[in-house]
């Protein structure tokens, strides 16, 4: 009989910019000031985009919203390493990101409307629709990842789900594909503790999410996802190293959800006030305006300005979303099949019917 070692493996952790707002300088990206301060803006646009979100569905203006909030960090910083001719593959938490990438705020207030044509940007930005089924769009992401391997392009892809993502067969199969074929995706799954009630621990019994990428026989790092350095640092590193064919990476973006799962949960039932309180301190935001702040690049002053642009900005786009006529109702039956079955005609007809009177 024999018994031997075939493989060691480890998971290494990343943080950079600690909960005071000091950064160690040593492995700091390089970032000019003026991107940093780029940073900072677009997480509290994505906040203030929040915000807002979530006060039009309360009012009735709007349906079942995603908070991103305390999540800002996490797709800031990833997206932010995104080049031109990269793909974004979001779930339906990352409006941040795709507010980054490009997509109007206007646009995505008309998908959590309920408008599909929320999606319709011109020109499109290599960024895919939201992607409301858990999953899902790992796989995507990796086919994505194969085709632009095979056309020979120097891209790649950045693809965003959440820790309950983890125990769904698609990011399996995903992860399994892309290992396999060498596929230029980076995976990031933002481990937000909850995925709605079920909390992190009944996921999986591994230590860490970074760890599943061994199996699948590439490189897993678990991120301070609470990080916007350490963020793009791991993402920035994990796209470069796709882009010159040695494959894909997932990192695991350590974080945690502030609000509800969406606005139809009710996370206090099953998730205590102190453990929301113990992760508030950790708040992305603070942190980096914390740095900024000892490094005399910011102010109460500045932060006035922002917010009051920033507040500017998202009512100008509710304003564009609320003037938007809605599509017919009809479209919900017209585009389910090519040839509509008779059930849904039925239905039609009936729709037609109550809208005469």
């Amino acid at each position: 009989m024999v018994r031997k070692t075939l493989a060691t493996f480890q998971v290494d952790y990343l943080q950079i910019l600690d909960e005071n707002g000091t950064a160690d300088e040593k492995l700091m990206p390089r970032l000019p000031d003026r991107q940093i301060l780029e940073l900072y803006e677009a997480m509290q646009r994505s906040r203030a985009f929040d915000a807002k979100a979530i006060a039009l569905q309360r009012q009735g203006r709007m349906g079942t919203y995603a908070s991103l909030l305390g999540q800002e960090a996490a797709q800031i910083g990833a997206a932010y390493a995104l080049e031109k001719d990269d793909w974004l593959v979001p779930s339906f938490r990352e409006c941040g990101a795709m507010i980054l990438r490009g997509h109007p705020m206007a646009k995505l207030y008309q998908f959590w409307g309920g408008d599909e044509r929320g999606h319709d940007v011109q020109p499109p930005p290599f960024t895919l629709p939201i992607a409301i089924p858990v999953g899902s769009q790992t796989l995507h992401a990796a086919g994505i990842g194969m085709a632009l391997k095979l056309q020979k392009k120097k891209a790649a892809v950045l693809c965003f789900f959440g820790d309950g993502a983890t125990s769904k067969g698609d990011f399996h199969e995903a992860l399994n594909f892309a290992g396999v074929f060498r596929a230029p995706v980076v995976f990031v799954c933002q481990n937000n503790q909850w995925a709605i009630s079920v909390a992190r621990k009944h996921q999986t019994a591994a230590e860490t999410l970074a760890q599943k990428a061994i199996a699948y026989g590439f490189e897993g790092i678990q991120v301070d996802g609470n990080d916007v350095f350490a963020m793009y640092a791991a993402a920035a590193d994990a796209l470069k190293k796709a882009k010159s064919g040695k494959g894909p990476t997932l990192i695991e973006a350590f974080t945690y959800r502030m609000s509800d799962h969406t606005t139809s949960d009710a996370a206090k039932k099953y998730r205590s006030d102190a453990e929301v309180e113990q992760w508030k301190k950790r708040d992305p935001i603070s942190r980096l305006r914390k740095y900024l702040e000892q490094r005399k690049q910011w102010s109460a002053k500045d932060d006035a300005a922002l917010q009051e642009k920033l507040k500017k900005e998202v009512e100008a786009a509710v304003d564009e979303f609320e003037k938007v006529p809605k599509p017919p109702l009809e479209n919900i039956f017209r585009y389910t099949f090519k040839e509509m079955p008779a059930g849904l005609r039925e239905q039609l007809e009936h729709l037609r019917q109550f809208e005469g009177g």
